[in-house]
Formats: C-alpha cells, sequence, structure tokens
C-alpha cells in the first residue's frame, strides 16, 4: 500500500477540509458534511444515517462502554442539494467534505468522460465506499396505457430533477431506446413533485433512481394505479453493453401494492470524499461505517441500511479509493 503508512494516517487530530472548529466539553469538536440530495430522497435518509453511526461528538460515551462507535469528536451534518451531479460539482469546488453520488456519475467525473467531457476530470474525487443499489423505476399512470419504451413519445414524462442523476439515467435509457428528449414533453422534477403531478394526472410518466423499495413509489401506488416499465432481454443487454457500470436486476412484486415483479438496471450508490481530507478522519469514518455496534443501527435506521455490507464496500468503485478508506480495507483483508 505505496503512499501511506498505519503511522501517518492514525497520527495527530488532522483539520478537516473548510469545516469549523468549537470546543465543548473541554474537547476539540469537528463538523464534517455529508451532500445528499432532496429531503425526500433515500440520499438524504441514508446520508441522514450515516451521520448518525459515524459522528461521536465531545463528551459522548466511549463505543467501549455502550456509546458511540463514530470519529471521537466528530459531528457529521448532512446537507440537502438537488443530487449526484450537484454534489460532484460542490466537491470539486471545495464547498463540501463527502457526499452520496451514483457510481457512474463518479466515474465519468473522475476520468473526465461522459458528461464531464467538455469540462475535464474532477481529480480530487475519491471513495469511501459502495453503499447500496439504486434501481431505475419508470413509472407510468396506468391509465395512460404505456406498455413499452416507445409509447412515450408525444406523452409528458419527467426526466428528474435538473442536475440530478435521474436526469442523466433517463436520458442514456431514452436514447439506447431510440427516443431523443425532444419526442416527449420534457418536465424536470423532483421525486415528490413528480408523484403528485401523477395524481393529479398532469403527468404519464416519471423516471427515478432508487433503492427499493422507494417510498416516494410506495406511497403514489397506494393513492393511484400505476405500473412500471419493464428494461430487459435485448434492451437491458444493449444497456450493459454500452454502460458496464449497470447491472440488470428486478423490483419485487412485494415491493409496491398492485405492481408485478418487473426487470429493470440498478447501479451502485458510492460515498465520495474530497481528497484534502486528511486520511486520519476518513479512515475512522470508514472503521465507524463497518464497526460491528452500528450494524444494528444500519439495519433498522432505513430499508437502504440493511443493503449496505461490508463485503461489497469496494465493489463497482472504478475511482481511486481515499488513502484512508484503502487502510482500513487493507487491514481488513478486503483490497491487496
Amino acid at each position: 500500500m505505496a503512499g501511506f503508512s498505519r503511522r501517518a494516517v492514525l497520527a495527530g487530530g488532522g483539520a478537516l477540509l473548510a469545516a469549523p472548529l468549537t470546543r465543548a466539553w473541554g474537547q476539540e469538536a469537528r463538523f464534517f458534511r455529508i451532500a445528499t440530495g432532496p429531503t425526500e430522497s433515500g440520499y438524504f435518509e441514508v446520508g441522514t444515517l450515516l451521520g448518525n453511526i459515524v459522528s461521536s461528538p465531545p463528551g459522548a460515551r466511549d463505543c467501549e462502554r455502550g456509546g458511540s462507535c463514530g470519529v471521537p469528536g466528530l459531528i457529521a451534518v448532512t446537507q440537502t442539494t438537488a443530487g449526484a451531479i450537484a454534489n460532484v460539482e460542490l466537491i470539486r469546488a471545495q464547498r463540501i467534505e463527502s457526499s452520496l453520488c451514483q457510481a457512474d456519475i463518479a466515474y465519468w467525473a473522475y476520468h473526465g468522460t461522459g458528461l464531464y467531457r467538455k469540462q475535464g476530470a474532477a481529480r480530487d474525487l475519491r471513495a469511501i465506499a459502495n453503499l447500496y443499489p439504486e434501481s431505475l423505476h419508470v413509472v407510468t399512470r396506468r391509465a395512460a396505457g404505456i406498455r413499452e419504451f416507445r409509447q412515450l413519445r408525444g406523452k409528458t414524462v419527467s426526466l428528474g430533477d435538473k442536475d440530478s442523476s435521474t436526469l442523466v439515467t433517463a436520458r442514456t435509457v431514452l436514447q439506447a431506446a431510440g427516443l431523443q428528449e425532444r419526442d416527449l414533453k420534457a418536465r424536470f422534477l423532483k421525486p415528490a413533485e413528480a408523484a403528485d403531478a401523477m395524481r393529479d394526472g398532469r403527468i404519464d410518466a416519471f423516471f427515478d433512481m432508487s433503492g427499493t423499495p422507494s417510498s416516494v413509489i410506495a406511497d403514489l401506488a397506494r393513492d393511484a394505479p400505476i405500473d412500471l416499465l419493464p428494461i430487459d432481454g435485448a434492451f437491458a443487454r444493449r444497456l450493459k453493453a454500452s454502460y458496464p457500470f449497470l447491472a440488470e436486476t428486478h423490483v419485487p412484486a412485494t415491493a409496491y401494492t398492485g405492481i408485478v415483479e418487473t426487470s429493470t438496471v440498478s447501479v451502485g450508490v458510492l460515498w465520495v470524499v474530497h481528497a484534502g481530507v486528511d486520511e486520519a478522519t476518513v479512515y475512522g469514518l470508514t472503521r465507524a461505517l463497518w464497526h460491528p455496534n452500528n450494524r444494528r443501527a444500519l439495519d433498522s435506521g432505513h430499508p437502504y441500511g440493511k443493503l449496505i455490507r461490508r463485503n461489497a464496500a469496494t465493489e463497482g468503485v472504478a475511482l481511486q479509493l481515499h488513502p484512508g478508506a484503502a487502510l482500513y480495507y487493507f487491514e481488513a483483508g478486503l483490497i491487496k
């Protein structure tokens, strides 16, 4: 593991990037920010869960005595944003320490390809962990009679909020289906706004990248008859051939009221961090995330928390790990 050592990682407190410091209970408090997504999104809920388990405010009881197993003195703060693309820009501009981001967005940003071909690579982007998979939900109003992607032509469709990863994925899938944005009456709504619009009959379909089950879609399914468009067969294989970070998956019939099992594609959600955050802090964050005492909090804190597993922490991570995270995974035997 060239480039860092246990001594370098564990020595000193290490100031956080752009984080204010205070004194409380005789111990230094350090604030660490996690950019997430809209308040109704899984990003926000998972980010809040992460913040709770990695925090250990000054004066908190020690982990060994049944207290917090987070980073001593650290207070993690969740920040709402438009989503993954906005989160990358916040890290690039050094306005945030860490964020949640889809693996495909992170890959393109780090390598300066795809969406980032013109603006260049975000070379200061580093990964802490792969967290959980997000599935593409293409929700349709049953009365609209949409059974396949080509029937979206001429329909009113929300492609996701501006600067969201949903919008990026929606455009990718439409292109693979032989459709362009101008073929639709495109809208750009947040998930909750799109669900409300479908309840009112103002849109015929909407795209949403989220873990399964999505609380927004679950609530909508209880209120109105909806369906999910399948992505399977040759269509799914064509998508995977062009975008290898996508995986074939399915939404189970038990996920939403009145919806049958539906094939689709998914992509991992990563916890990413600015390279300037010191190694000791990121080592502590990674250790806290996977501390055995925090397993119960992950399993009970949110449905997506159950999907966050240490043995998948480095899967689908197509950018450089932060040295602090890499040291933890090396010591745990997860990387060589």
